[in-house]
């Protein structure tokens, strides 16, 4: 039986995308003698940001947990001429992430009040693309198209004719749509804090758009 001939053709495709979401990291961490003091002191933190964004009009259930862990820490220290290390205490870390439809009022709102937020936490602003499986839908419709093309002027100059697609080759691999724009210090915050208070802060950043790539090969049976 006669093998069938195929041509194999990769279809490359880049797309532009606004950014529609923001997104607000935030982050605070420490050190306590005791587990139990850091468990408390972590959730006690954690409950200040939630009421600082509560009382600018955010919605609880909008922020969500992002991370916690609670680790053993030591330090170094010199002796009778050698290095040692002693417990220090536990440190503890805990992650919120609060996202909403991309509105400067309510980031400045957003910002007041984590400036004048007595956890003082760090936080991380980026911007993301809210329907990520749009743009995906769309990317890869475009890179099929980008094969089809090139696989019709590959046939022409070969001068053979395009069959039946036999196989398409495509990784689903993880499409990264969120841009940073800026990190805040939590001394940033405190010392914002003590100026303004819980005001509202003006904020004018436009986030550019995410360019986004992918490709797909696709196999026609060729004659």
């Amino acid at each position: 039986m006669e093998k069938s001939r195929t041509i194999r053709v990769t279809g490359r495709a880049n797309l532009r995308v606004t950014p529609d979401q923001t997104c607000i990291n935030m982050s605070v961490e420490g050190v306590e003698k005791k587990y139990e003091a850091a468990v408390e002191k972590s959730s006690q933190r954690s409950r200040e940001i939630k009421a600082s964004l509560q009382a600018a009009g955010i919605d609880p259930e909008e922020i969500r947990t992002t991370g916690f862990s609670i680790d053993p820490e030591y330090e170094s220290y010199e002796k009778e001429g050698g290095w040692k290390q002693r417990f220090k205490g536990y440190r503890f870390r805990h992650g919120l992430r609060l996202c909403f439809d991309s509105d400067k009022e309510k980031l400045g709102l957003v910002f007041g009040a984590l400036a004048a937020c007595p956890a003082a936490p760090e936080f991380r602003v980026s911007y993301r693309v809210k329907d990520q499986e749009k743009a995906k839908s769309e990317l890869i419709a475009k890179a099929v198209s980008d094969a089809k093309e090139k696989a019709k002027v590959l046939a022409k100059a070969s001068g053979v004719k395009l069959k039946e697609i036999q196989r398409i080759d495509y990784s689903f691999s993880e499409i990264e749509m969120e841009a940073p724009m800026m990190n805040l210090r939590s001394l940033d915050c405190v010392a914002a804090g003590k100026v303004m208070g819980a005001r509202a802060i003006d904020i004018d950043m436009d986030p550019e758009d995410i360019e986004i790539t992918d490709n797909v090969t696709l196999v026609w049976e060729i004659s």
